[in-house]
């Protein structure tokens, strides 16, 4: 058998390579759980640092043209 008939006959043996559905359920299972870990670590971030924010929001809160709306919605006497 020559060369080139050794690599023909190889191709035409070779099989599709085949992932197991349960290997891919795991892969991606795997990958969203790295994701969700991701996520769950920056969780509540802007509370942790409100100290940090208090005297820079105190010195812009009466900026020239700012606008103050109160505590929330109107109530229905405001009108």
């Amino acid at each position: 058998m020559t060369f080139v008939a050794a690599a023909i006959a190889a191709e035409e043996t070779s099989g599709a390579v085949t992932v197991q559905p349960w290997a891919l359920g795991v892969v991606v299972l795997c990958v969203f759980a790295a994701l969700a870990f991701v996520v769950w670590t920056y969780r509540d971030v802007a509370n942790r640092h409100s100290h940090k924010a208090e005297a820079d929001a105190a010195q812009h809160a009466g900026a020239p043209g700012a606008f103050h709306h109160g505590a929330g919605h109107p109530s229905t006497q405001d009108h």
